[in-house]
Protein backbone atom coordinates (compact mmCIF):
# COMPACT_ATOMS: atom_id res chain seq x y z
CA UNK A 1 0.00 0.00 0.00
CA UNK A 2 2.39 2.53 0.93
CA UNK A 3 6.13 2.98 1.08
CA UNK A 4 8.12 4.80 3.03
CA UNK A 5 11.83 5.45 1.93
CA UNK A 6 14.46 6.89 4.33
CA UNK A 7 17.94 7.88 3.22
CA UNK A 8 20.49 10.43 4.64
CA UNK A 9 22.17 8.08 6.85
CA UNK A 10 25.98 7.22 6.92
CA UNK A 11 28.99 7.53 9.28
CA UNK A 12 29.77 10.80 10.90
CA UNK A 13 32.41 12.52 14.01
CA UNK A 14 31.00 13.58 17.29
CA UNK A 15 29.50 17.12 16.86
CA UNK A 16 28.60 17.06 12.95
CA UNK A 17 25.35 16.87 11.35
CA UNK A 18 23.14 14.62 9.47
CA UNK A 19 20.09 15.19 7.64
CA UNK A 20 17.62 12.40 7.43
CA UNK A 21 14.40 11.84 4.81
CA UNK A 22 11.51 9.80 4.53
CA UNK A 23 9.54 9.97 1.87
CA UNK A 24 6.25 8.54 1.66
CA UNK A 25 4.35 6.95 -1.45
CA UNK A 26 1.23 5.15 -1.90
CA UNK A 27 -2.39 4.37 -1.78
CA UNK A 28 -2.18 7.46 0.90
CA UNK A 29 -5.08 9.39 1.67
CA UNK A 30 -4.14 11.84 4.61
CA UNK A 31 -1.21 11.55 7.09
CA UNK A 32 -1.47 12.25 10.42
CA UNK A 33 1.23 11.64 11.87
CA UNK A 34 5.05 11.27 11.10
CA UNK A 35 7.88 9.93 13.29
CA UNK A 36 11.62 9.07 14.37
CA UNK A 37 12.56 5.97 15.78
CA UNK A 38 15.83 4.22 16.74
CA UNK A 39 17.05 1.67 18.56
CA UNK A 40 20.67 0.11 18.98
CA UNK A 41 21.23 -3.49 19.28
CA UNK A 42 20.55 -5.07 22.72
CA UNK A 43 18.13 -1.94 23.40
CA UNK A 44 14.75 -0.66 22.85
CA UNK A 45 13.30 0.69 19.63
CA UNK A 46 12.24 4.51 21.21
CA UNK A 47 11.21 7.49 19.70
CA UNK A 48 13.10 10.02 18.55
CA UNK A 49 10.79 13.08 17.56
CA UNK A 50 7.55 12.90 15.79
CA UNK A 51 5.55 15.79 14.12
CA UNK A 52 1.19 15.82 13.02
CA UNK A 53 -0.07 16.74 10.12
CA UNK A 54 -0.59 20.18 11.94
CA UNK A 55 2.85 21.29 12.70
CA UNK A 56 2.76 19.87 16.16
CA UNK A 57 6.26 18.65 17.09
CA UNK A 58 7.55 16.76 19.80
CA UNK A 59 11.03 15.00 20.36
CA UNK A 60 12.63 12.87 23.18
CA UNK A 61 14.66 14.29 25.89
CA UNK A 62 17.77 12.87 24.85
CA UNK A 63 17.62 14.92 21.42
CA UNK A 64 16.19 18.37 22.65
CA UNK A 65 17.76 21.21 21.18
CA UNK A 66 19.92 19.34 18.87
CA UNK A 67 17.44 17.82 16.51
CA UNK A 68 14.74 19.38 13.99
CA UNK A 69 11.63 17.68 12.46
CA UNK A 70 9.88 18.99 9.77
CA UNK A 71 7.74 17.87 6.85
CA UNK A 72 6.59 19.01 3.59
CA UNK A 73 2.57 18.05 3.24
CA UNK A 74 2.49 18.39 0.08
CA UNK A 75 4.84 15.59 -1.10
CA UNK A 76 4.28 13.44 2.08
CA UNK A 77 8.23 14.04 2.99
CA UNK A 78 9.48 14.16 6.89
CA UNK A 79 13.34 15.09 7.45
CA UNK A 80 14.94 15.02 10.97
CA UNK A 81 18.16 17.49 10.69
CA UNK A 82 20.32 16.29 13.37
CA UNK A 83 22.97 18.22 15.18
CA UNK A 84 25.83 18.25 17.48
CA UNK A 85 26.25 14.58 17.00
CA UNK A 86 26.67 11.87 19.95
CA UNK A 87 28.38 8.36 20.09
CA UNK A 88 25.04 7.59 21.71
CA UNK A 89 22.97 8.75 18.54
CA UNK A 90 24.69 5.78 16.69
CA UNK A 91 21.88 3.61 16.26
CA UNK A 92 19.16 2.69 13.31
CA UNK A 93 16.77 5.20 12.71
CA UNK A 94 12.79 3.90 11.31
CA UNK A 95 10.11 6.19 9.64
CA UNK A 96 6.95 6.08 10.88
CA UNK A 97 3.71 6.95 9.81
CA UNK A 98 0.22 6.85 10.70
CA UNK A 99 -1.99 7.34 7.87
CA UNK A 100 -5.55 6.19 5.93
CA UNK A 101 -6.17 4.80 2.88
CA UNK A 102 -8.76 5.79 0.89
CA UNK A 103 -11.32 3.23 2.19
CA UNK A 104 -10.03 5.21 5.16
CA UNK A 105 -8.58 2.51 6.89
CA UNK A 106 -5.71 3.62 9.34
CA UNK A 107 -2.52 2.15 9.20
CA UNK A 108 1.07 2.10 10.82
CA UNK A 109 3.54 2.03 8.28
CA UNK A 110 7.12 1.53 8.80
CA UNK A 111 10.46 2.18 6.54
CA UNK A 112 13.22 -0.29 6.36
CA UNK A 113 15.40 2.00 8.59
CA UNK A 114 18.75 3.81 7.88
CA UNK A 115 22.05 3.19 9.55
CA UNK A 116 23.78 6.67 11.49
CA UNK A 117 27.05 6.00 12.98
CA UNK A 118 28.04 8.38 15.52
CA UNK A 119 32.13 7.58 15.78
CA UNK A 120 35.88 9.16 15.54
Amino acid sequence: QVQLVESGGGLVQPGGSLRLSCAASGSIFSIYTMGWYRQAPGKQRELVAAITSGGNTNFADSVKGRFTISRDNAKNTMYLQMNSLKPEDTAVYYCNAVYTDYVRDVVDAWGQGTLVTVSS
